[in-house]
C-alpha cells in the first residue's frame, strides 16, 4: 500500500471536498453511474482499434489478489475495503477520472462485477482480461474461457504472464502462439503477458502474432529492491520484485514495434507513483496499468498526465 496519502489527509479531504466526481458517489446502494462525458485531459494511445488511456485501472485491488510480500494481513484489509459496492464505486471514479479501461484476470465473482458495472450502472469502461484457464494442445478449456469474455463484451484479451512465463521456459511456444491466435478468430486484439523479458524475446524472434504487450517494469530504486546476487529469477515475493532486470527490458523494448502495457510498475507499492509512472514513460512504455484504490485515482491521473507532458525525450517511440 502506498504512504504517499496520510489516512487522517484522506479523511479531511473526503469529507471537505469531493475529490473529484466520482469520490463523492454514495456508498449506500445508490447507482454509482459515470457522467456521460469523461475527461479529456489523460491521453490515450491505440491497441488495435481501441483508444486506450495511457493509465489503466489494474486488478489486483479489485480481485483482493495482492503484492504484501510478508505482510499477511493486507490481503484480507484490501478483501474487507474493496466491497462488491466499492469496487463498482472504484470502477466510476476511473472512468470519470478519464480512464477508460480495466485489465486483470478473470476469477468469477470479479467479472461479474465488471458485467453488472456494465449493465447494471451503464459503465462504458474497457476490459483488458487474461485468461487463467490452462494453455494446452486442444485449447478446449482455455478456448472456453475466452469465448465467455466474448460474450460479455471483452475489448481485448492476453495471455496471462504466469503461463506465458511457463510455457516460454519450456520451451512451447507453439502453445504461445495458439493461444495469441484463438482471440483473433473473434475479433479482438490480443496479447502476451510475462514477467521474464524472455517471452518478448521468444515472440518476436519467432513471429508470433501478437498485437500487444504486458510486461512488467520498475526500477531498483527501492529500500526492498533485490540485491544482485538476489536476481534469480523473473520475479520473486520474497524479496519482492517483479521485473528483474528494468535496463535491459528497456532496451530491448526499443526494438519492439507493438503497443506495451507496463504493470508492476510502483513494485507492489514500493515506489511512489510519481517515480513510477515518470520511469515508465521515460523509458518505452505506451501506458501504465497501476492498481489504485479509489482515493488514489484522481492524483494517480493528475500524476500520470504530469509525467506524459514532461516525456519528451524518451529514446522509444510512441507506438500506441
Amino acid at each position: 500500500m502506498r504512504t504517499h496519502l496520510s489516512r487522517r489527509t484522506f479523511v479531511k479531504e473526503t469529507l471537505l471536498t469531493s475529490a473529484g466526481l466520482a469520490l463523492a458517489l454514495p456508498s449506500s446502494g445508490a447507482d454509482p453511474s459515470p457522467p456521460a462525458a469523461t475527461p479529456a485531459s489523460l491521453p490515450k494511445g491505440k491497441i488495435g482499434k481501441l483508444d486506450v488511456s495511457r493509465l489503466i485501472l489494474g486488478g489486483n485491488l479489485l480481485t483482493h489478489y495482492t503484492h504484501s510480500r510478508d505482510l499477511k494481513y493486507v490481503t484480507t484489509l484490501a478483501a474487507h475495503y474493496n466491497t462488491d459496492e466499492k469496487i463498482l464505486e472504484t470502477l466510476a471514479t476511473a472512468e470519470a477520472a478519464g480512464i477508460n479501461t480495466v485489465s486483470m484476470h478473470n476469477p468469477e465473482h470479479p467479472i461479474s462485477l465488471l458485467r453488472r458495472y456494465r449493465k447494471e450502472r451503464g459503465g462504458k469502461i474497457q476490459w483488458i482480461i487474461c485468461p487463467t484457464a490452462p494453455v494446452e494442445p486442444d485449447m478446449l478449456k482455455y478456448r472456453q474461457h475466452v469465448e465467455d469474455l466474448i460474450k460479455d463484451g471483452c475489448e481485448a484479451i492476453y495471455l496471462w504472464g504466469v503461463h506465458a512465463d511457463s510455457l516460454v521456459a519450456q520451451g512451447k511456444l507453439d502453445l504461445v502462439a495458439k493461444a495469441v491466435e484463438l482471440p483473433k478468430e473473434y475479433g479482438v486484439p490480443s496479447g502476451v503477458g510475462c514477467h521474464s523479458l524472455d517471452v518478448v524475446k521468444a515472440c518476436e524472434a519467432q513471429g508470433v502474432k501478437t498485437d500487444f504487450y504486458i510486461k512488467t517494469f520498475h526500477s531498483h530504486n527501492y529500500p526492498t529492491a533485490p540485491k544482485p546476487e538476489e536476481v534469480k529469477e523473473p520475479y520473486k515475493e520474497f524479496p519482492g520484485y517483479w521485473c528483474s532486470h528494468p535496463e535491459a527490458t528497456a532496451e530491448f523494448m526499443k526494438t519492439v514495434n507493438k503497443p506495451w502495457i507496463a504493470f508492476k510498475t510502483m513494485a507492489a507499492g514500493a515506489i511512489p507513483p510519481q517515480t513510477a509512472f515518470r520511469y515508465s514513460f521515460l523509458h518505452g512504455a505506451d501506458f501504465v496499468l497501476a492498481g489504485m484504490f479509489d482515493y488514489e485515482i484522481a492524483d494517480d491521473v493528475k500524476l500520470a498526465t504530469e509525467a506524459l507532458s514532461r516525456t519528451r525525450e524518451r529514446e522509444r517511440l510512441w507506438i500506441a
